[in-house]
């Protein structure tokens, strides 16, 4: 990532699958959605907004959490809640970073690995008297293939010029 930022690094929109494992309970779970890094009015922030399906033990529904990314003049972010409350600091510079956050009497450990320039990982192991699990998530960044340039003289009702094999607008986010 060399000199680039966090925040750059993760600016965009993710495709995210995430592994649940209680080991407390013996239940296991998984989460997949899509998570997005929004810029704000301030520069120096993201919001960060994650949607998708969760299905562990007996549930299975919708499921949704908000964080914020506050860059740091060394390049690093403070991670905090939604509401404002210190989380805990990332630096993906150097590829990967480990953190710890005390919650009451539990730990949260994480390890978040830079993969590539479009994917990443982090993996919390929760643990103390009242937690005992592991999420391991996979971030992937979605790209958006470019729609070939020129004028198309022949198309067809039907065919997507773009070559995507979609009906409809054949543009990422557009009716299907």
């Amino acid at each position: 990532m060399g000199t680039r930022g966090t925040l750059d690094y993760l600016r965009g929109d993710w495709d995210v699958e995430r592994q649940i494992t209680d080991r407390r309970s013996g239940q296991e779970g998984v989460f997949r959605g899509q998570a997005r890094f929004r810029p704000t009015a301030d520069s120096h922030v993201l919001e960060y907004a994650e949607d998708g399906e969760l299905s562990f033990g007996g549930h299975r529904g919708s499921a949704r959490r908000s964080l914020i990314y506050r860059g740091r003049a060394d390049g690093a972010a403070d991670v905090r809640f939604a509401d404002g409350r210190e989380f805990y600091r990332l630096d993906l510079r150097a590829g990967a970073w480990q953190t710890d956050h005390p919650c009451r009497a539990d730990t949260y450990h994480v390890t978040v690995t830079r993969l590539s320039p479009d994917s990443f990982t982090e993996v919390w192991q929760v643990a103390g008297p009242d937690k005992d699990y592991e999420l391991d998530t996979t971030y992937r960044r979605i790209t958006h293939r470019p729609i070939a340039e020129g004028p198309i003289s022949k198309a067809q009702p039907g065919i997507d010029p773009a070559g995507s094999g979609a009906s409809g607008t054949g543009l990422p986010g557009g009716p299907r």
